[in-house]
């Protein structure tokens, strides 16, 4: 879809988007507990779709009434998939790397599909577990597809931590229902921590556990059940931050809806923001690299920003970095990009006399729609905030931006 923007100046409320990375978790819990589970704040995002399709592939059944998902859930131990079905993941590495782990406590073959791009991101960890286990292991990189079978064993493991969170949360999904106790020993530096307070805060709401023994070691005790429960997932710090955006760039734009004690990683951004008004500060953001593309474009804005931290940026929807660099210099803005960091400079933002691409990648799309209200332009590829927030562009519009869609 090619959009076209107009400068305009923005005003109004804008409700922060449930979280699709608590989304996730609920529904998986949800999926995973005997009996009828209701969450409440699941959007029709392409994401959330992607994780509802592979539980009801594995047996789960559930209704979705406008952002209500009532579930009844399954046993992963008991469950074998037709042959020659495929669990599609879609473009989401949040459930392609959550269902890895679940996918092999039956026992049965199972294979799992997406995207190229979400196929070609890195699953070593998962490799390398299922090596030290003996369990099967195959990616067909030309089929773009795993196959995965054995029963994960409970136990000692060591897992790196500087990969992605996800893969420390597929195994604290997965592990309690093993029938022995794990300790799960994670290789520092552990990035994207509040992650995993996210998943075990899920985890507790369907009254399942795992304890931090020290900073980078937990016990997930075997045998565990999950239980139905009734659940509202909160909204989205890292959506929210686009909006949030606006307003710092001039806009008269509130957010409504965040709770104010969220372990969200990305609630960071109003601290972040802060320092963006008064200057050019040096950001970490190892612990939310979703929030990277947001702030390149408004310190290409603002007056510059570099960004530390950056590494896992290349392994996303796109490689994040190189990508924002190519759409900011089409507004006169330079960034140097390296293997660990980003800088931005500050000066020459100016209307783009390119098409803009949104690279298949819903976060580049809003960052650059973000600064798209001062400058306007024409963006290609703006489908892609389905990923995560199909309503993008009608909650844009509510606020006063000008969105013409030139082609679909």
């Amino acid at each position: 879809m090619k959009i076209e923007m107009r400068p305009a100046t923005l005003s109004g409320l804008a409700w922060a988007p449930p979280s699709k990375s608590m989304g996730h978790r609920m529904l998986i819990c949800a999926g995973l507990a005997s009996g009828t589970s209701v969450v409440r704040g699941i959007s029709d995002s392409e994401d959330m779709n992607a994780t509802l399709d592979l539980l009801s592939l594995m047996g789960a059944t559930y209704q979705k009434v406008e952002d209500v998902v009532t579930i009844q859930g399954i046993d992963p131990r008991s469950v074998a998939v037709g042959e020659g079905v495929l669990l599609n993941c879609r473009e989401c590495g949040s459930t392609l790397r959550f269902f890895i782990p679940l996918c092999l406590l039956s026992g049965h073959p199972i294979t799992l599909t997406g995207s190229p791009r979400l196929m070609a991101r890195p699953l070593g960890v998962y490799e390398d577990l299922c090596r030290e286990q003996g369990l099967d292991f195959e990616q067909d990189t030309t089929q773009n597809t795993l196959t995965v079978q054995g029963i994960l064993s409970g136990g000692e493991m060591r897992v790196r931590g500087d990969v992605s969170s996800q893969f420390i949360t597929g195994l604290l999904f997965a592990l309690p229902l093993c029938p022995q106790d794990s300790i799960l020993h994670i290789i520092p530096p552990l990035e994207s921590r509040p992650y995993i307070a996210m998943t075990l805060a899920a985890m507790a709401k369907f009254g399942v556990s795992a304890t931090w023994m020290d900073a980078y070691t937990l016990a997930i005790r075997g045998g565990q059940t999950y239980s139905p429960a009734s659940v509202t997932v909160e909204g989205d710090y890292s959506n929210a931050a686009f909006f949030h955006g606006l307003e710092i760039l001039g806009h008269h734009v509130d957010v409504a809806g965040l709770w104010s004690d969220s372990l969200q990683g990305d609630k960071v951004y109003h601290a972040f923001y802060a320092q963006l008004r008064g200057g050019s500060p040096t950001l970490d953001i190892s612990q939310c690299p979703d929030l990277g593309p947001v702030l390149m474009a408004l310190g290409g804005a603002l007056h510059g920003v570099t960004l530390t931290g950056t590494r896992r940026l290349r392994i996303k929807e796109s490689d994040r970095g190189v990508a924002m660099a190519e759409e900011l210099a089409k507004f006169g803005v330079a960034v140097d990009v390296a293997e660990d960091s980003i800088v931005v400079h500050s000066g020459g933002l100016r209307p783009p006399q390119e098409v803009l691409d949104g690279h298949n990648d819903h976060r580049i799309v809003m960052a650059l729609c973000t600064i798209m209200t001062l400058t306007g332009g024409i963006l290609d590829g703006a489908e892609a905030v389905r990923k995560s927030l199909p309503d993008y562009f009608s909650m844009l519009r509510d606020l006063g931006a000008e969105v013409n869609i030139l082609e679909t």
